[in-house]
């Protein structure tokens, strides 16, 4: 915009105020009725009286200009009606109306200034470029400049004149009887008619200054060469920079424009008051006081809010206490749960025991009648009940689908002798180990149950109970499934069945699976055939680089960037292995733990979240108490994990209960990448425990280590031995790769752990023997050849025994095809790596929204269960990291001091620099906190993620715990800010813009807590720099501006506080708006953008959440 243009809106703001005056200038004929009433009889009343009934005759004077004001300055007149009592509503005190009248001896409705007069003022503003009065008109011009174009002074029409104050076309002469401008009203320089002040203004009769030969208090002099020319009264009226000396000063109040009063002892009086304020009941309030001092109350405030927080977190406490009892009695709930449908099963057995017996029979007669053969089995000769409950002897010989062939009847005879069933054998298959400590102690109460418990040490641990618990519940469950009727098939087919509930198996088998690096040609894996089998532990082992964590990922289906071609089967099928993600588990190598959490809270989320959403809560705490008992976490249960700054529990047992996170949840195939590394040998040996006892339920476990001791190499069932580039050394039992290798003239030293020697050979660290005649380059071409792999045609070579370069190529990636490519220049690798980047960037995408059928055949909880359970959590841990929040809410207070005291809301600006710098500095604050929200937990967002967990449960339940923080900032800001400053607009307001600027600032932190961390927090300052720039004619600049939060909560603060001035304060408050570009009419907008605004950050935060996480 140019300056000519800016200085036109700039008298327009001026002359718009003037036009609301104009509304009042109908008193002159209230003067006049005045006059002549006092002349007829001298009767003050009768003068107030007439006063009066001429006002009420000119109060709808506003009609004239309404449509201008409404179309000019709707930004910053709301009500006209409103804004006209505000300013020129005189009913309460006419007397400078009847003063004036007296004054000008009955000449007063002939010195006011008509409509046409304020229209043509306002015109002449609106055109005026750079002089500082109006331009020439009919009464003030060239030619003709009477007395009364002076400022402070007025003429009169004439007395023979009649004057229609609602004309709004002619403006009249006014040249005659010239004289100073009555107290009260103003005289414009250039005009020669008089405009009444408006309330909240003090007019008075200007005197002389013969010092400085100024008319104080108006600053304007005298004209030169005009000796019997006086000073007049005031001369202007404009917003308060220009005519400060016209608004009633601070520490007094004007009630009406010709009287001014000091304020009282216990009240305050702004600038352009009317009235005194009553101060607080605690502020402090001298005699003179411009504004109360309130700070007591915000110190109070925060004292309050702190009580209040302290409280909240140390009923927390209780709170979290209580749960823990209440989930110590949940688990004695299910060990008595457990013991009482033990005792029904027993009793169950005893009564399904008569069911077989009568099936027997009448499967006899069913024989004998079509069949006509006498049954090659008799009847049991024992007593009805003689046989123990559940034992196989109680069974019948049929079985269904079978050959017929009939049990052998010594189990039978051996009453006394109970075969052992599946869950037996596992028991005991434990106990043989001396090194255990496995044992129950049932006290049931059920004789025969007692007698049928597992023999082992009785240890009287609720631990050991849980676990015979777990598996009594185990075996129920299989029975439910059958007893739903009592038919006769039904009797059959429960009798042969097997008591315990197996886990879905997954068996992975694999033929030439090969990994190649996209865009660098490198074989990561290679030629990798074999399958690892339910049931049992396989360990993949090799030297550094040879694509272990790569194979095992592979297997997951976590590999993205590489171009996987061979095959991988899911039970004999070709299946994504993403279709059974919800029984798999995968533990990662480092401990993504959530350190502010027990370990049993670790171990119950995950539970929870994972488990069938229909298994009964009972089963899922003796689920998670086995897991704790088999991992050996009994003494640290209720121990926090630790963090970095805070200390916990070990790094042993966290190594524990990161793999105790993936128990829990009950897998099928559960794959772990250095699981041992980091532990000592006792450490390891009870993870490979827990790990075979899940083995023996049926899991797949497969598991990278890193050089295991010879004792812990005996544990494992299999062996994958790669060598470096991926490729298979050995793929078998662990019993007979020292077999295997003696075959091939390789055989282990004594006293050297045979695991440590072959991988010292395939480092190249030790050579085999001379007469093995075996290179060990050429051991993975061995191995194809042992088990009649195809052998790739470029590793050839070394079946021929070539030379050791092209040997050293082929086992390391059959890499030799590409020795003969000349190097690409330095543009052609940039090129290479830029196109591997966006390949790798969009198989992360694709594979984030990767879709497939599920097939794991088990329900977990919906979204708004995780997401109630996310809560839970998430404040816990907000709990328990009280101190950081402690600090946030201290530099926010001290943040509302310094603000509060420096940055003082003025009323030229209606506060906008202090307001400015609190955008600026509740933006940094808040959004450095809500940065921790996301940032600090990636990691384990990642983890929980990849497994199944909803996304939108984990972000929705940390933005609502978010929200107790976007509550409180802002009350704890303003209890020093506002109070320190006292700004007009009330602290509900200034709240609830507070409230709106911290959650759209909450979801921008979001964004770049998930995206981009690290300038993030000058986004503030730089945001409010742009909105707060002066104008110019960059239109992308204004659109910049237009999106920036930090425009329209300054807005929000500055329109709260505009609302409050009114009077004499009109001008200046639409001079203001003006030039800031604000609206009055925006308030709710402003707050409605600022949400949106939120939203749409958090939309596109859990967006990037998604889209970027890694798997």
């Amino acid at each position: 915009m140019s300056g000519e243009k800016i200085n036109g809106r700039r008298f327009l703001s001026l002359s718009v105020s003037l036009v609301l005056i104009a509304l009042c200038s109908s008193p002159p004929l209230v003067a006049r009725a005045a006059e002549d009433g006092e002349s007829e009889g001298g009767n003050q009343a009768a003068t107030q009286l007439f006063a009066q009934l001429l006002y009420s005759q000119v109060s709808n004077f506003t009609s004239i200009f309404r449509d201008d004001i409404a179309k000019n300055f709707g930004f910053c007149i709301q009500d006209v009606d409103a804004d006209w009592n505000d300013a020129f509503n005189f009913t309460s005190d006419l007397t400078f109306l009847t003063s004036c009248a007296k004054e000008t001896k009955g000449d007063l409705s002939q010195r006011l200034c008509t409509a046409a007069d304020i229209r043509f003022y306002f015109n002449s503003f609106f055109t005026a470029t750079r002089s500082s009065y109006l331009k020439p008109n009919k009464n003030c011009n060239l030619t003709s400049w009477v007395p009364g174009c002076e400022p402070g002074w007025a003429c009169s029409a004439g007395s023979d004149k009649k004057i229609d104050l609602k004309n709004s076309k002619d403006m009249p002469a006014r040249t005659s009887d010239c004289a100073p401008c009555c107290e009260g009203f103003f005289c414009p320089h250039g005009m020669t008619c008089m405009i009444p002040c408006p309330l909240g203004a003090y007019c008075p009769p200007a005197k002389l200054n013969k010092t400085t030969g100024v008319c104080d208090p108006y600053h304007y002099q005298l004209p030169p060469g005009q000796p019997n020319h006086t000073c007049g009264g005031a001369d202007v009226w404009a917003d308060i920079g220009s005519s400060s000396e016209v608004f009633c000063s601070a520490g007094s109040y004007c009630p009406s424009t010709i009287q001014k009063n000091s304020c009282s002892k216990g009240h305050f009086c702004r600038t352009g008051s009317t009235s005194e304020q009553g101060c607080f009941r605690f502020a402090k309030c001298e005699p003179k006081s411009e504004n109360q001092n309130i700070t007591a109350y915000g110190l109070m405030l925060f004292a309050g809010l702190s009580v209040l927080l302290v409280v909240i977190y140390n009923c927390s406490d209780q709170v979290l206490a209580t749960r823990e009892r209440r989930q110590a009695k949940s688990r004695e709930k299910a060990v008595r749960s457990v013991r009482e449908t033990a005792q029904a099963r027993e009793k169950w057995k005893s009564a399904r025991d008569v069911a077989k017996k009568h099936a027997l029979g009448l499967q006899t007669q069913l024989s004998r009648t079509f069949s006509r053969r006498k049954s090659t089995k008799q009847p049991d000769s024992r007593g009805l009940f003689q046989a123990k409950p559940g034992s196989d002897a109680a069974l019948p010989p049929f079985a269904p689908g079978g050959s017929g062939k009939p049990e052998q009847s010594s189990s039978a005879a051996k009453g006394n002798k109970k075969d052992k069933n599946n869950l037996t054998q596992m028991m005991h298959a434990i106990e043989a180990d001396p090194e255990s400590n496995e044992g129950f102690n049932l006290e049931i109460g059920d004789k025969n149950l007692k007698k049928n418990m597992p023999r082992g040490k009785q240890l009287h641990t609720h631990s050991q109970i849980f676990k015979y618990a777990y598996n009594q519940i185990e075996k129920e469950k299989a029975l439910q499934e059958k007893n739903k009727n009592l038919t006769f098939s039904g009797v059959i087919s429960m009798a042969t069945d097997i008591d315990i509930r197996k886990r879905p198996t997954i068996e992975v088998a694999f033929k030439d699976l090969t990994l190649t690096l996209k865009g660098k040609k490198k074989h990561l894996l290679r030629c990798v055939t074999g399958k690892i089998s339910p049931g049992r532990v396989s360990a993949v082992m090799g030297p550094s680089g040879a694509g272990k964590t790569t194979f095992l990922s592979a297997l997951a289906g976590k590999v993205t960037g590489c171009t996987m071609s061979g095959m991988i089967l899911i039970n004999g099928k070709v299946e994504s292995i993403h279709s059974y993600k919800r029984i798999i588990g995968f533990v990662p190598q480092d401990d993504i733990v959530h350190g502010n959490l027990t370990v049993e809270e670790n171990l119950w989320f995950s539970a929870r979240c994972r488990l069938s959403a229909d298994l009964p809560k009972p089963e899922k705490v003796l689920v998670v108490e086995r897991v704790i008992e088999s991992l050996g976490l009994q003494a640290v249960r209720d121990s926090l994990v630790g963090t970095v700054e805070k200390r916990g529990i070990s790094g042993g047992q966290r190594k524990r209960v990161n793999v105790g996170l993936e128990m829990v949840m009950e897998p099928s195939l559960l794959i772990l990448d250095e699981p041992t590394s980091g532990l000592d040998s006792s450490s390891s040996l009870l993870l490979l425990r827990a790990l075979r006892r899940e083995a023996l339920e049926g899991v797949n476990v497969s598991m990278v280590v890193h050089q295991p001791s010879y004792a812990l190499f005996r544990m494992f069932d299999d062996l994958i031995l790669l060598a470096k580039g991926g490729l298979t050394v050995y793929h078998g039992s662990v019993k007979k790769v020292e077999e295997y290798f003696s075959s091939l003239g390789i055989t282990v030293p004594e006293r050297v752990n045979p695991p440590d020697h072959y991988i010292d050979i395939l480092e190249g660290i030790v050579k085999p023997s001379t007469s093995s005649g075996v290179n060990y380059k050429q051991l993975p071409v061995r191995w194809m050849l042992h088990n009649g792999y195809a052998v790739p045609h470029d590793m050839l070579k070394l079946v021929d025994g070539m030379s050791s370069t092209a040997g050293e190529d082929s086992a390391h990636g059959g890499n030799s095809g590409e020795a003969g490519i000349e190097e690409q220049s330095f543009a052609g690798d940039l090129w290479q790596d830029v196109k591997f980047n966006v390949e790798r960037k969009r198989d992360d995408i694709q594979q984030n929204f990767l879709k497939t059928k599920d097939l794991s055949d088990r329900v977990t909880p919906g979204v708004l269960l995780q997401y109630k359970y996310f809560l839970g959590r998430v404040g816990k841990q907000r709990l328990r990291d009280a101190r950081i929040q402690a600090v946030d809410y201290l530099i926010l207070l001290l943040a509302g001091v310094c603000l509060g005291t420096l940055a003082k809301v003025s009323d030229e600006t209606f506060g906008a620099l202090g307001y400015t710098y609190t955008v600026i500095a509740v933006s940094l604050l808040c959004k450095i906190a809500a940065l921790r929200s996301f940032s600090l937990d990636k990691l384990h967002y990642w983890r929980e993620s990849s497994s199944g967990i909803s996304a939108l449960a984990y972000f929705l339940s940390k933005d609502t715990i978010d929200h107790f923080n976007t509550l409180i900032k802002p009350l704890v800001y303003l209890s020093m800010f506002y109070f320190f400053n006292n700004p007009r607009s009330s602290f509900v307001d200034n709240y609830i813009v507070l409230v709106c600027l911290v959650y759209c600032v909450t979801g921008i932190a979001y964004i770049f807590a998930i995206f981009l961390s690290r300038w993030s927090v000058l986004l503030p300052v730089v945001l409010t720099l742009i909105a707060t720039r002066d104008s110019t004619d960059n239109t992308f600049m204004e659109i910049i501006a237009e999106l920036c939060y930090p425009k329209w909560a300054l807005e929000a603060f500055v329109i709260a506080n505009a609302k409050r001035y009114g009077g004499v304060w009109l001008i200046t408050r639409c001079g203001s708006l003006m030039k800031s570009g604000y609206d009055l009419n925006h308030w709710s907008l402003c707050l409605v953008f600022l949400v949106l605004m939120g939203i749409a950050c958090r939309i596109i935060a859990l967006t990037c959440m998604v889209v970027l996480q890694k798997k």
